[in-house]
């Protein structure tokens, strides 16, 4: 079957797409990228790559929108098994300092694109902040588990501490990096009498 002529073709060129963007807008930034790139990248058509995405931003959101299941599904399995509240947010801690760690390591996806669409009406910064809440609403919720006291702030403490290592892991040792952020988590979980 061609490229474009319907059944599992179209969605491996969708995917094609998608996974090329990703690699690329991760590697390099996404006004750095134009589409043309992506497109030869992919091996598809500038037909095929409008049948699948409107243009350029919905490629983006396509692209965040994928990072954001990805952390969802790795930060359900990270917890998954953990015997308490505490061991769970130490999971969070490790899920995130794994990823500090892994080859290609160029900070966070969301605050990296964050900072590309400043302007907080445009799609792609809404997509950021809206991965951003959930991020703070679990790892809030999960810390309420935790001690009796109210969570919101230990929770926005968590997320800084992650924020500042995801931008400190692309400019140190990502080792060093991922040992203090880990010591932080335990701060806060300390703070909150586990």
């Amino acid at each position: 079957m061609t490229e474009g002529t319907g059944g599992g073709s179209t969605s491996a060129a969708r995917a094609r797409l998608l996974d090329t963007a990703t690699r690329i807008f991760y590697a390099e930034g996404i006004h750095a990228v134009g589409v043309d790139r992506i497109i030869g990248e992919a091996q598809v058509t500038r037909a095929t790559l409008y049948r699948h995405f409107a243009g350029k931003e919905e490629l983006v959101l396509a692209y965040l929108e994928q990072a954001d299941r990805g952390i969802r599904a790795g930060l359900e399995a990270a917890v998954a098994g953990e015997r308490s509240a505490a061991d769970e947010v130490r999971a969070v801690g490790r899920f995130v300092t794994a990823g500090i760690q892994s080859d290609g390591f160029r900070g966070c996806a969301f605050l990296n694109a964050a900072a590309e669409y400043p302007d907080p009406s445009h799609p792609i910064h809404r997509a950021v902040l809206a991965h951003r809440a959930w991020f703070l609403d679990t790892v809030t919720a999960l810390l309420a588990r935790v001690g009796d006291s109210p969570a919101a702030e230990g929770g926005r403490h968590l997320i800084m501490l992650r924020d500042g290592a995801m931008a400190a892991g692309c400019l140190f040792d990502p080792k060093l990096i991922s040992e203090t952020f880990l010591l932080g988590v335990e701060g806060i979980l300390r703070v909150r009498g586990a």
